[in-house]
């Protein structure tokens, strides 16, 4: 982690930009495909749109807060002997 900056700074920065790009993949996503025949198909046909919506919303969270995380992670510089 990056010493010169404060840890709350530093999750921050990883979690506020993947929280707005899980929201826009989120749109796009679920402009593209129905969430009641992903549902369905899924095996869950008694969920509801709000249901798919959310944990489409979590997972692609996820998904960008591991990617800036790993982005994060490989900036340091690397530790030459």
């Amino acid at each position: 982690m990056v010493s010169d900056i404060p840890r709350i700074q530093w999750i921050i920065s990883i979690l506020w930009p993947s929280f707005i790009t899980a929201g826009i993949a989120t749109v796009l996503f679920f402009t593209f495909f129905d969430p009641m025949d992903i549902l369905s198909d899924v095996g869950y046909p008694e969920s509801t749109r709000l249901a798919a919506y959310s944990i489409g919303f979590f997972l692609f969270w996820l998904l960008t807060a591991s990617t800036s995380l790993l982005t994060c992670y490989f900036q340091r510089p690397c530790d030459r002997r």
